[in-house]
């Protein structure tokens, strides 16, 4: 059977069959070559497409994980320095009344004087005390006249007795007159010192050492000593060589700020001074509404630098907390449940409840539910589960 066939330009193409055997053999090697690289090609794209679906379903499930960012808590409190306002107070406060009345002599001090105690301030013209004074001393020597006039009938008369020459019931007739004209002698005795007494305030001391915060009268004023009504205040003074300041504490440092704890106080019109304080004593009870402690700090004011109804910083030096943690306000997790910070356990979340001591703006004092060596979560999204699968990423990269 002839094979061969015609080329266009007039050759003869011969077919494999028309071949010798090494010809056939070739052609074979070459057939089977062609076999074998259309195969590699195929199972190099089908394993292309199943790296590439295999790397998109991890990727898929990585990106599903989510991934975050971690710190370690810090050990120790960043301060030991309680900062309070304060309202400073005159150790002694007090108004001065008249207890006399009538009418304004002279002052002597004026507001922003320095006096002693026992130091005249003031002086009342008592024109009505005076005339009951004059009065009831003429009523007392008339007691007094009257005194003796019995005392000498009683004694004649209990010498009449003894001779019978009188009857014993005109005797204790006597007698009693004479007990009688002696209650009436100091009576007006009585009423006498009362009065002198009442004319000694017409002059006004200084109860105390002080500075004068006010003067409320002047010459001429009419002084009521409040018989009818309240009476009208004439100085004020205050005691200011010593200074009480007076802080509402909260309930978390209450404890802290016991009487004897230091602190220092600071007046914002003198930057960078000053005054050494000392607790002296605290209310020991809490205001129900502000859940505060009421404590007193008492400080020496021997220059009179600090004046009453200044507003005051006060900071307590309290003992720095031994085994407190603080850790950034981002960093924890604010839930109907309470506060609580999200730590990386082996992979997985682990929401811990903590409790807060002091805040320090951008930080927070964590006093329990921490241990130092967790690894918390920094930002953590609010849809974070307890258990949930994370990937800790390196500080600094893209989450």
């Amino acid at each position: 059977m002839n094979t061969d066939e015609k080329m266009p330009d007039g050759g003869v193409a011969r077919s494999p069959a028309g071949l010798g055997p090494a010809a056939r053999v070739l052609w074979s090697l070459l057939l089977a070559a062609a076999a074998a690289l259309a195969g590699l090609l195929i199972f190099r794209g089908i394993q292309e497409r199943v790296h590439a679906e295999s790397t998109l379903a991890q990727r898929t499930e990585q990106r599903a994980v989510p991934s975050v960012q971690t710190i370690q808590p810090k050990r120790g409190a960043l301060a030991a320095d309680l900062v309070l306002p304060g309202n400073m107070q005159a150790f002694t406060d007090a108004p001065v009344y008249a207890r006399t009345n009538g009418y304004l002599r002279r002052w002597y001090v004026d507001i922003g004087a320095r006096v002693r105690a026992g130091q005249l301030l003031a002086e009342i013209e008592t024109p009505e005390i005076d005339q009951q004074l004059r009065q009831s001393r003429a009523e007392l020597a008339t007691a007094q006249a009257n005194y003796k006039l019995a005392k000498s009938t009683a004694e004649r008369w209990q010498d009449l007795r003894k001779t019978d020459s009188v009857a014993q019931q005109e005797t204790d007739e006597k007698l009693g007159d004479l007990e009688s004209k002696g209650a009436s002698m100091e009576a007006a005795g009585a009423n006498v010192k009362r009065l002198e007494e009442t004319q000694a305030f017409q002059k006004i001391y200084a109860p105390f050492d002080g500075v004068v915060t006010a003067r409320n009268i002047d010459i001429g004023d009419l002084i009521d000593a409040g018989g009818n009504g309240p009476g009208k205040e004439l100085f004020h003074l205050a005691a200011v060589r010593q200074m009480r300041v007076y802080v509402q504490v909260p309930q978390m440092n209450s404890r802290s700020t016991a009487p004897g704890t230091a602190a220092e106080l600071y007046v914002p019109e003198m930057p960078g001074r000053g005054f050494a304080g000392r607790v002296a004593r605290t209310s020991d009870s809490m205001d129900p509404a502000s859940r505060t402690l009421k404590v007193e700090v008492d400080v020496d004011n021997p220059q009179g630098v600090l004046m009453p109804g200044e507003f005051v910083e006060v900071h307590f030096k309290l003992p720095a907390p031994v085994n407190s943690l603080t850790l950034p306000v981002n960093a924890l997790l604010f839930r109907a449940e309470g506060m609580s910070a999200a730590a990386v356990r082996d992979g997985r979340v682990v929401l811990l409840p903590v409790t807060i001591g002091h805040d320090y703006g951008d930080s927070l004092e964590v006093v329990s539910g921490l241990r130092p060596d967790e690894r918390i979560v920094v930002n953590p999204p609010d849809s974070l589960a307890n258990g949930q699968v994370v990937q800790i990423v390196p500080a600094g990269a893209q989450p």
